[in-house]
Order: structure tokens, then C-alpha cells, then sequence
């Protein structure tokens, strides 16, 4: 009896063991980084992605046509590099970006795994008004050449010729004065954050990006609007942050917890439900809302002085 006993826990310790080594297998991970995070329209960026894929997962590579808001200056060759547990495929790109703005460069996804987003600014140069005004430049007149009593009539005509080519010349290849176009006006904070939750739920992507863009709409707007620096912060610090903006409890709850649920769907594979989803979207916009109408300032009230007769 005591050996039977015995055979049966050695069995199930074995099965534990072997379990445990299953589950611990390594996953694919993903991994993008950037050379610089603020820019001016049409300043390069590098763009470096990487996949590090374990020996037990097929080895496959995101293929990138477009990134919004983004153009390719040039890509560079997928690189292949073995290691003990698995490969690593890597790829260089250099981008740009000629839209004026915040844009986030979105995950990039291999299979189940995915990589952050990145925020990137776009700017103008700033204007110096120190530096001097140039003036257009009139034409200059080329003096004639004198009168040469050996000379015939037609060198009248080609000198004539001559002149009219380079005040041709002249004319062409002056320089004009280059039309300062004036930025763009800049975009409502609320307004943008509206438009890209409504576009939000008609494409309804993919339930982890699903939440990593609605988690960027809320912390961008609450960056534009507040001048709180929430992309940079982990969500308890930004849930403690938003406690000062006199959002309702019960609402400031349901926010919380919409932005707690994104982290385990990104971090975690949480899988929701749609009631859930719907949930997520409608506090973050109804927090946005909210966050709108204490922003505002008070209409101020001008009281008539009533003249007696």
C-alpha cells in the first residue's frame, strides 16, 4: 500500500513538472523603438521594429505598406540572426511625417504578440523676426554699346538680339519672394477626440487595438487639453492624476476601470465581451465630455443698470 502511495505522488509530481516547463515556453515578443520622438515636418525618423520568435513558433514578419500620417523615406532589408532559443528578424526604416500634429505610430503585430505604440510631435520651424528683409531686386539695364562708325547695320540687330536675351534671362531667373503659407489652425483637443472615437466604433479593429487607440484618444486628449503628461505614465499614476479634474465618482470609476481593462487586454490576453467594449468606449466619452464642461469658463452675466425716470 505504501509503495502504491508512493508510485502515485512520483507520478504526479512528474505531471506537475512537466506542465509547468509547458507553460513556460517562450512567446513572441515584439519590439519597436524610434531615434527621436519630436520632429519637424519633413525631418527623418528611424524607425527600427524587431521580432524575437521561439524555436517552437513559425517564423513569420508583420509586411508594412502605410502608416497614417507617415511617409517611407527608405526600408531596409528584413535581418535574420539565430540564437539559442528561437530567431530574431529586425528592420530599419527611415520616416517622415509633412502633417503638423500629435500622431501615434500604432502597434505592430506578429501573430498574438504586439508591440507599443509611440507618440510622435510634429512641428513647424520657429520664425526668428531678427533675421533681415530682402527686397525684390529691379532689373538691371545693360548699358548699349557705342556706336563704332566701321561697323554695318546688322551688328545693330545682334547687339539689339543680345540685349533682349539677357533682360529675358533676367526676367526669368529672378528671385521672388518665397509665400509664407500660414500654419494650419489648430485643432480642437475635444472636437479630434470625438471624430476618432466615432471612427473608433465604426471600423471596430481588433479587440487589442481596439483598446490600446481608445486608451491613446483619452490620454492624448487629456495631454492636449489639461497639460497632464499621460502618455509617458502608467495608468494608476494618470488615474491619481485625473482625480483633480472634479470628474463625477461614479464616472471616474467606470474610467478607471475601462482604463485598467485596456492594460490587461494588452498585457494580459484578456479577452472581453462586446457589452464590455461598448462600456469601455462610452465612459471614456462620457468623461471627455465631462472633462469638456468643467473646462469651459462660466458665461459671464452682464446685468443692465435700469435708469429711473
Amino acid at each position: 500500500m505504501t509503495k502504491r502511495i508512493f508510485y502515485n505522488t512520483t507520478v504526479t509530481l512528474v505531471f506537475l513538472c512537466l506542465t509547468l516547463c509547458a507553460s513556460a515556453q517562450a512567446k513572441t515578443t515584439v519590439k519597436a523603438t524610434v531615434d527621436k520622438s519630436k520632429i519637424l515636418i519633413g525631418e527623418p525618423i528611424v524607425l527600427r521594429v524587431e521580432a524575437d520568435i521561439p524555436n517552437d513558433e513559425p517564423i513569420r514578419f508583420f509586411d508594412l505598406d502605410s502608416l497614417p500620417h507617415f511617409e517611407f523615406l527608405s526600408r531596409q532589408k528584413i535581418d535574420t540572426s539565430n540564437t539559442n532559443s528561437g530567431t530574431v528578424l529586425s528592420q530599419v526604416m527611415q520616416i517622415t511625417s509633412f502633417d503638423s500634429g500629435h500622431w501615434v505610430i500604432p502597434a505592430f503585430v506578429v501573430g498574438e504578440a504586439a508591440s507599443d505604440t509611440i507618440p510622435i510631435d510634429v512641428g513647424f520651424s520657429a520664425f526668428d523676426p531678427e533675421q533681415p528683409y530682402h527686397e525684390i531686386k529691379d532689373i538691371i539695364e545693360v548699358a548699349p554699346e557705342k556706336k563704332k562708325e566701321d561697323r554695318t547695320w546688322w551688328w545693330y540687330i545682334a547687339g539689339g538680339g543680345v540685349l533682349l536675351i539677357i533682360v529675358l534671362i533676367l526676367l526669368l531667373t529672378r528671385k521672388k519672394k518665397p509665400v509664407v503659407k500660414p500654419p494650419p489652425p489648430p485643432v480642437d483637443p475635444y472636437q479630434k477626440a470625438l471624430k476618432q472615437l466615432n471612427k473608433l466604433q465604426e471600423t471596430k479593429p481588433e479587440v487589442k487595438e481596439y483598446y490600446s487607440s481608445l486608451t491613446d484618444i483619452f490620454r492624448v486628449y487629456v495631454s492636449e487639453r489639461k497639460g497632464i503628461h499621460s502618455l509617458q505614465k502608467t495608468t494608476d499614476d494618470l488615474v491619481n492624476q485625473l482625480k483633480g479634474l472634479g470628474i463625477e465618482k461614479e464616472l471616474f470609476d467606470r474610467l478607471a476601470a475601462a482604463l485598467r481593462l485596456s492594460d490587461l487586454v494588452k498585457f494580459a490576453k484578456y479577452e472581453t465581451v462586446p457589452a464590455e467594449d461598448k462600456a469601455s468606449a462610452d465612459s471614456v466619452k462620457r468623461s471627455i465630455e465631462q472633462i469638456e464642461e468643467l473646462h469651459r469658463p462660466a458665461p459671464v452675466v452682464q446685468e443692465n443698470n435700469l435708469q429711473r425716470k
